[in-house]
């Protein structure tokens, strides 16, 4: 291993560790949700999305982004609320899942902020199967709590195999 190596190798870690506790929080239905900063790839104002057939409902489709297919799940849809026409604050979050970009819908960003390790709980447990699945922790900060979304989770592994085939097409 050469000197460039180990450089190359500390400023990966520095980047990481600047990333560290950092999480994007925006709103879906009058909620704040958070995400890891490590999975933003940018954000996007709403544009036009061209329906895919046969997808399921939550995709709404792709768009095209200088040139790159990407396909966009409306979250609110997914977390199974009720529709809400797209307004002029309505954007789409770019992140990046299994070295894949999806866009996901929501209804506006808020800001991006710290919460230490030691200022989150775990997903609270439930009864019904399946309805904490998108909810990795707890954040507490300045006193409320927003939700930290396991973004790996929204969408199931046939999900991204459908869209890995219709890119692919």
């Amino acid at each position: 291993m050469n000197i460039i190596d180990n450089f190359d190798d500390s400023e990966d870690e520095i980047e990481e560790d600047t990333k560290k506790d950092k999480y994007l929080l925006f709103s879906i239905d009058n909620e704040e949700y958070g995400i890891e900063i490590a999975f933003l790839k940018e954000i996007i104002c709403m544009q036009k999305i061209t329906e895919v057939p046969n997808m399921e409902d939550y995709i709404k489709g792709v768009i095209n982004l200088r040139g790159k297919i990407i396909p966009v799940i409306d979250v609110r849809i997914r977390f199974n609320l009720n529709f809400k026409p797209y307004h002029d604050r309505t954007c789409i979050i770019i992140v990046n899942l299994n070295n894949t970009n999806i866009g996901l819908i929501i209804d506006s960003v808020s800001e991006v902020v710290i919460i230490p390790e030691n200022n989150m709980e775990p997903s609270p447990k439930t009864n019904k199967i399946g309805k904490t699945n998108f909810i990795k922790s707890m954040g507490k900060i300045a006193g409320k709590v927003k939700i930290i979304l396991n973004i790996e989770n929204i969408l199931t592994n046939q999900d991204l195999e459908q869209i890995n085939e219709n890119e692919s097409k």
